[in-house]
This record gives C-alpha cells, sequence and structure tokens, in this order.
C-alpha cells in the first residue's frame, strides 16, 4: 500500500540518536552511527521523530509500505526497552512508599518519573496522564535545598538546560501537552538570563498546543531563594 512514512537521510544524519529516542514505536535503530528505519510496519508516520532532529535530516514520503502494525509494536514495546539500545533512557514510573517518620520527608526522594531530561523523555508515556506537570531548569534543583519535598513531590519532573542543549524545547514540549492529558505546569527557573529560553519555550509550547493548561512560574535566585 502507498502511505506516508519517515525517510531519514543518511548523508545529513549525525548520529546523535534524538530521533531513536523519540521514536516510542521503536522504528528507528542507531547502526553503524548513523539512524535507520529498521521496520516498516513499526513506523505510524505521524512524525513525532521530526522534531528532534538537530540536522533536520527526517521527512515525511509517501511510498509503498506494510501497514502499520500495532500490535506488532507492543509486542517488540514488552520484549526489549528501546530501539536505540540505551536502556538507561527506558520510560518507567518510580513507585514510592511514603515514609512512616515526618522527619526523613525532607530528604527523601520524590521523584516519579524516568528519563527526566526533556531531550530523553518520550512524547507519549503512562505517567503523563492526568498528571501536574514539573519544567524545571538544571540548576534549579542544586540551587534550592527543598526542591524536592516543594516542587518534585506529586509531579511528574522534566528538566533542561536551553544553554547547555543549545536547542528550542517549543517542539517536544508541544508534542507532550498536546498528546498527554496534562493538567498542569509548573515552571522552575533561575533567575539567570539564560533560563529565558525555557520559560519563553513552554510558553510557545502551551499557546501552540490550544489547550487551557494552567501555569505557575517560579524564580530561583542564586542564592536559593524564591523570588
Amino acid at each position: 500500500m502507498i502511505r506516508k512514512i519517515v525517510c531519514i537521510d543518511e548523508m545529513k544524519c549525525t548520529g546523535c540518536g534524538e530521533c531513536a529516542m523519540a521514536c516510542h514505536e521503536g522504528a528507528i535503530a542507531m547502526i553503524g552511527g548513523k539512524a535507520k528505519l529498521i521496520r516498516d510496519d513499526y513506523c505510524d508516520g505521524l512524525g513525532d521523530c521530526l522534531p528532534s532532529c538537530p540536522a533536520g535530516a527526517i521527512t515525511i514520503e509517501e511510498r509503498e509500505a506494510v501497514p502499520y502494525n500495532e500490535e506488532a509494536v507492543n509486542e517488540a514495546k514488552a520484549q526489549k526497552p528501546l530501539a536505540c539500545g540505551c536502556p538507561g533512557s527506558l520510560s518507567r514510573s518510580i513507585e514510592r512508599k511514603e515514609e512512616a517518620c515526618p522527619c526523613h520527608s525532607s530528604s527523601a526522594s520524590h521523584l516519579a518519573n524516568w528519563p527526566v531530561q526533556i531531550r530523553l523523555a518520550p512524547v507519549e508515556a503512562p505517567y503523563f496522564d492526568s498528571s501536574d506537570l514539573l519544567i524545571a531548569a538544571d540548576c534549579s534543583a542544586y540551587a534550592y535545598g527543598a526542591f524536592h519535598e516543594d516542587f518534585i513531590r506529586g509531579r511528574v519532573t522534566l528538566v533542561g538546560c536551553p544553554k547547555l542543549d543549545a536547542v528550542d524545547y517549543k517542539d517536544k514540549l508541544f508534542l507532550i501537552l498536546k498528546n498527554n492529558d496534562i493538567r498542569s505546569v509548573t515552571l522552575v527557573r533561575m533567575e539567570v538570563p539564560c533560563c529565558g529560553g525555557l520559560e519563553a519555550a513552554l510558553r510557545n509550547a502551551l499557546k501552540a498546543c490550544g489547550r487551557d493548561i494552567p501555569l505557575k512560574v517560579v524564580t530561583i535566585s542564586v542564592q536559593g531563594e524564591i523570588l
């Protein structure tokens, strides 16, 4: 059948692996240092991997291909972690037991999901459903001592730094907000100017997704105080 399917230009591919991690269907794998479409029936043709490619090496084409096989995709997901071969980036929920003694609560981890880096996070994951989302600047957890207790607790956490990653997070955040039932978003950023890029990307993603999702922005000083 003729249908839409991704096309990867190996000449443009830099081998960063971002598309393989973004493809929640497992259709893309890193082979010989290049991204390759390993199975046509794993690719739904929706192009979730396109925004993740910094080199613009991925496009959507129409060609003869076998139909998308959701059943085969689900079976493959149950058998192996990721097509990119990186088990450390496997999407997972983390179950936490409440501490019996409240004196330990300030030092306990409240992280409920993995991975946490925006660039590594899947566009769709079960923990996003009906969740309160925390977007945090990398440095904020180091600057603010009670970060887990005050911000991570009860939220799905994603972190990033637009200066270090040198990317615009808008497209990735847009897909997460559009494809999942996010109840609210809290942004924790530092007072430094470079964190403005993270806030701008989030605001643009919220605007583009067309949903009325409440947003709260918290700014932390370099001294570790809430401004």
